[in-house]
């Protein structure tokens, strides 16, 4: 009997499948529909306190209740909780006891950054500016040279707080760093790129124009924080309370002629943070209870008392637990996760730190990354075969497009999630997310079919996962 090699090809051997050679047009159709909002959210989501914020009306408007420990919860009701404005709890309880485990989706909403010094306000040869922090990685020349707004928050010392958010609006000026004119930069031009703009020159332009007493040495510096002062009520002194905050100013934007991409500040991680929003409020009756937290520091380490590093989240399900009755330890051992954060998507113009077999790419859907860490697997959570085979069980369930990748070649770098910390209660986890081009740039890009795999990828983890 003659071997039918094509038959078994299709049987044994794996392809990956590129979303727009396989979907339906109508699910295209779904997935550019999808990410309409999704823009929207990354627009009012630029920092953490915003993304919380903007979840937090998105959870409402779903039905969700501030949670409150004195209560007794059943199957189908929807709770919230908010860890200190930057950290949000979303939670729908399941059919089944909660010592049956959680399943828990986890993304981060911080995003690299330029963040005001605790002091940053000077003057220098009759220009004002705002001294930064770099936070994050980041490749420093990206930020020169580009249109800035800045957001966030400042408390006074009577605990009044104000929130800014100037250069978004079409009729908002906006903010600036300069960089040095090709005529003269020969120097700089012989220097790496990480040595050609430093952390100390990453100073904002913020005016040039003094007040109108001669005397006043400062008077640009003076203007500006009187302009502040007449708008928001604050003073110099005040900035030392404040979280204040440069990003790229402007909106998420479609990309190329057929609109299948989106670019934008902030995908890393707001990307997967929104298909978790949607899939918790998607769910049907649901039997294990579902979990999605927004936490905050991911890109520092996740350290503080906002990031995972913290007890914040499993101190809390540990308040769910007892409130239920049962014994914490039990819910841990017998939850899953999924580490929603992204991956580096294969980008053909720099193919020397790619391993091409094991790499991600758009429109090829929701990367599932084994592992991360870098070299020798240094940081990372390596998630069991057993746990693998149950998310590969729950995506083909439910026909979602999904791939298998990698950061990118084993000695080149690497990179870590908040699946070590996850897993440091005993709870299986694994990372999946989206894949970006650009990832930690100022403007990053994804892919439309990518963004509404994710969603699709999460819901069937909530439903299938018993």
């Amino acid at each position: 009997m003659k071997t039918d090699y094509e038959k078994l090809e299709k049987e044994l051997i794996y392809k990956r499948k590129n979303g727009f050679r396989t979907m339906a047009k109508k699910e295209i159709k779904e997935a550019f529909a999808f990410c309409e909002p999704y823009k929207s959210y990354l627009d009012a989501s630029k920092t953490e306190r915003e993304a919380v914020k903007a979840s937090l009306a998105l959870a409402i408007k779903a039905g969700f209740e501030e949670w409150d420990e004195k209560k007794t919860y059943k199957a189908g009701d929807k709770v919230y909780y908010v860890n200190r404005g930057k950290a949000i709890i979303l939670v729908k309880f399941g059919k089944n006891s909660l010592d049956n485990g959680i399943n828990f989706s986890i993304a981060h909403i911080d995003s690299p950054r330029l963040d005001l010094k605790p002091n940053p306000l000077y003057e220098s040869e009759n220009m004002a500016f705002f001294d930064t922090h770099y936070y994050g990685g980041i490749k420093k020349y990206q930020w020169v040279t580009l249109p800035l707004a800045l957001h966030g928050t400042v408390v006074k010392t009577n605990g009044e707080s104000v929130d800014i958010t100037v250069g978004e609006d079409e009729k908002d000026p906006i903010f600036y760093i300069t960089d040095l004119l090709p005529h003269l930069g020969a120097d700089q031009m012989k220097k790496t790129l990480g040595e050609g703009i430093s952390g100390e020159s990453l100073n904002v332009l913020i005016g040039s124009m003094p007040v109108e007493d001669e005397k006043i040495s400062n008077g640009v510096k003076l203007r500006a924080i009187q302009l502040m002062n007449e708008k928001y009520g604050i003073t110099e002194a005040d900035l030392m309370s404040a979280e204040l905050t440069f990003v790229p100013a402007g909106n998420a934007r479609d990309i190329g002629f057929d609109r299948s991409l989106i670019a934008s500040y902030g995908h890393d991680d707001r990307v997967c943070a929104y298909p978790s929003l949607k899939a918790i409020f998607d769910c049907g009756d649901i039997d294990r209870t579902a979990l999605v937290c927004l936490t905050d520091k991911e890109e520092i380490g996740s350290l503080g008392n906002t990031g995972l590093d913290s007890n914040y989240l499993f101190d809390f399900v540990e308040d769910l637990s007892v409130s239920a009755g049962v014994n914490p330890r039990g819910v841990f051992r017998n939850s899953r996760c999924v580490s929603a954060d992204v991956n580096a998507a294969y980008d053909p113009a720099f193919p020397e730190v790619y391993e091409k077999n094991n790499s991600s790419y758009i429109n090829c859907g929701l990367v599932v990354t084994k592992y991360t860490g870098a070299r020798g697997k240094s940081g990372s959570s390596d998630a069991s075969a057993e746990f693998m085979a149950e998310i590969r069980r729950a995506f083909d369930s439910r026909d979602v497009l999904w791939q298998m990748g990698e950061l990118g070649k084993v000695d080149v770098g690497g990179g870590g999630t908040v699946a070590k910390y996850v897993a440091k209660f005993n709870i299986d986890v694994v990372d999946v997310g989206v894949p970006v081009l650009s990832m930690h740039a100022p403007v990053e890009a994804v892919s439309k079919l990518d963004v509404y795999s994710a969603y699709k990828g999460i819901l069937a983890f909530f439903e299938e996962l018993k």
